[in-house]
């Protein structure tokens, strides 16, 4: 490959070896700095990666003649950061969410459009070999379509864990709890599935088990698409542990039962697929398990998008499907109301 981008990263918190290893060992790239507010972490993370720091990502943008840049820093900065990067002719991708409300992350995708600039949101659990298994089985019609779904998710999200963090649970930082941080993934990959428009959101949200966070710890409701299909979805972070999410799809040649590492489709005329994530052979030194390892296949066709040799699979315009479904999830969960979208009040 003759051309390397240029890429650098701002933010370097716990999810920094998620995008640094894959911009330092993928063909595609170079990783010429990285940007935090906080100097000593700029510099741990320079000296380990072999690039530059920054402390300031304005001044990064400016001396930097960079292809892209990696937004990994709290929620509510992400558009910020995005959105000025674009400005400054910068290929942006952005860590999850996009934003903490909708406005914003619409705004960041039309600055893209108009500016002609790739914008991606890191959606990685879609490259799960069980989800990509699920999803072919759909497309192609072997399991028809899809009736009804449900996700749980029960992982385990201490007040200790909160306390290490300024931003962590907060409704003006991160946006909300185990909704917009954990259950996203689960939910994304459902509404994935489905593939159509939601058009009522009923939830329900609470905080049963924190003391130093007022966002929600448990969450559960119904979607109802256009098409039919209803969604049901639970979620809480008071477990003891992190259990693998489930996610059940039930459909009209068979039924799909998959987890991040693992799925299992049993179709109606007696056969079977099944499939089992293998790992990786790439270390990410500090990674968390519930992260998966598909990162690295995200970043590889963002890079790939950026210098032309393929459309971006994920962009802000897609992940904007999810954004408009957390949001209404909120909605519906703070005001005790059914949130009706794209559709009368029926």
């Amino acid at each position: 490959m003759k051309k390397k981008l240029r890429v650098a990263i701002i933010g370097c918190g716990r999810i920094l070896p998620m995008h640094a290893v894959p911009a330092t060992v993928l063909e595609q790239s170079e990783l010429v700095a990285v940007c935090d507010i906080r100097a000593e972490r700029a510099k741990a993370a320079a000296e380990k990666y072999g690039c530059k720091a920054y402390t300031d990502y304005k001044d990064l943008l400016k001396k930097e003649k960079l292809d892209a840049v990696h937004v990994c820093i709290p929620h509510y900065l992400h558009p910020i950061v995005s959105e000025y990067a674009l400005s400054c002719g910068v290929n942006v991708l952005s860590e999850k969410p996009m934003a903490i409300d909708y406005e914003s992350a619409e705004k960041c995708v039309r600055t893209a459009e108009r500016f002609g600039l790739n914008y991606g949101v890191i959606l990685q659990c879609r490259y799960n070999k069980s989800a990509q298994l699920v999803k072919r089985a759909l497309l192609g019609g072997r399991l028809g379509k899809i009736i009804s779904a449900r996700s749980t998710l029960t992982w385990t999200r201490p007040d200790s864990y909160y306390a290490e963090s300024d931003w962590k649970g907060t409704w003006d930082k991160e946006g909300g709890g185990v909704v917009i941080d954990q259950a996203i993934h689960s939910m994304d990959l459902v509404n994935w599935f489905i593939g159509d428009t939601p058009v009522k959101v009923d939830v329900s949200i609470a905080n049963r088990g924190h003391e130093i966070v007022k966002v929600e710890d448990s969450a559960e409701g119904l979607i109802t698409y256009r098409n039919g299909v209803r969604y049901g979805f639970y979620c809480m972070n008071n477990y003891g542990c992190d259990e693998p999410i489930e996610i059940r799809l039930l459909c009209e040649k068979g039924k799909a039962v998959l987890t991040y590492d693992d799925a299992c489709i049993s179709y109606d005329d007696g056969t079977n697929e099944t499939v089992v994530e293998q790992g990786s052979d790439i270390v990410y030194e500090g990674g968390k398990d519930y992260w998966g390892f598909q990162h690295i296949k995200q970043i590889s066709q963002f890079y790939n998008a950026v210098l032309g040799l393929e459309p971006l699979e994920i962009s802000g315009r897609e992940a904007l499907k999810i954004q408009k479904l957390i949001c209404a999830v909120y909605e519906s969960g703070k005001s005790g109301r059914p949130v009706y979208l794209n559709e009368e009040k029926k």
